[in-house]
């Protein structure tokens, strides 16, 4: 495999990135996916992850835009007994071979598994979250950390999908959720991105705040962000995003600190464009 070819993925894929050595085998292809698996996943328990992995990226590049490099396809890599959670890779990267991926490893894939759903979905948002519009990287990252944004993608999927009792459950999950940032017992889910995806458009929201980071934030001439951003220009840009001012909302989810109202005058300054 070679820098930003788009051809027919090839049959086996030797590993070569962090502490993964196996040499994968071509499972399935098409024009969404492309499957991996490593020798000791039971292939009798994956004949549903075709249709699942194709659907999720289908989805994603109907939802988010279809500019996510040169190929079509999410690489999904899925490990047994090993690797266990999961990581991303984006086209830009050389790391896993100059494709959007997902890597996850569990004990069985076994469609009755809800991780086995909810792992690759979280990684495929990473790709979506990184590699969209033709840009490279996440400004927000830092802001929203791994999980935050993940599920509100893994939560929409579900519900775009008709799979209620996986949207039912992991609304539960991470409407109980609670986390150290931006402050102490922050509900992120229960009190900024559920209010956005019901009030706002559900998916429509976050598709337009990345565009708008496209559009204006910062970028090198080859796509990627140079920087990360401020707690005022996450909110400057999602206001812009959800067409109204966020900051009663924030202000109940997150605080409001003055150094944020600072940097919120300052976004407003150096992004004039966004309006709200």
């Amino acid at each position: 495999m070679t820098a930003r070819q788009a051809g027919s993925p090839a049959e086996s894929w030797q590993e070569h990135w962090f502490d993964h050595r196996q040499l994968l085998r071509l499972y399935h292809s098409d024009e969404n996916c492309a499957i991996y698996l490593d020798p000791d996943v039971r292939r009798g328990e994956v004949s549903w992850l075709p249709r699942y992995i194709g659907a999720v990226w289908r989805y994603s590049k109907a939802t988010y835009g279809d500019a996510f490099g040169p190929d079509p396809r999410i690489y999904s890599i899925h490990h047994a007994g090993r690797h266990g959670g999961g990581h991303a890779g984006y086209y830009v990267s050389p790391v896993h071979d100059y494709h959007n991926v997902s890597d996850c490893g569990l004990d069985t894939w076994r469609e009755g598994n809800d991780l086995a759903r909810e792992l690759p979905a979280h990684e495929i948002g990473h790709s979506v979250e990184s590699a969209n519009n033709g840009r490279h990287g996440s400004p927000a990252y830092e802001i929203w950390g791994d999980s935050k944004w993940a599920e509100f993608f893994i939560y929409d999927l579900y519900t775009a999908f008709g799979l209620e009792r996986e949207a039912r459950q992991v609304y539960r999950r991470f409407t109980g959720n609670r986390d150290d940032f931006p402050r102490r017992g922050t509900r992120w889910f229960r009190d900024w991105f559920f209010p956005l995806w019901r009030d706002c458009g559900q998916a429509a929201v976050m598709d337009r705040f990345f565009r708008l980071l496209a559009a204006n934030f910062p970028s090198e001439p080859d796509g990627t962000y140079p920087r990360r951003m401020n707690w005022g220009e996450y909110l400057h840009f999602t206001s812009g995003a959800a067409g109204a001012d966020l900051r009663g909302q924030a202000t109940r989810a997150f605080g409001w600190p003055r150094a944020w109202a600072e940097e919120l005058e300052r976004a407003r300054d150096q992004f004039p464009g966004i309006t709200y």
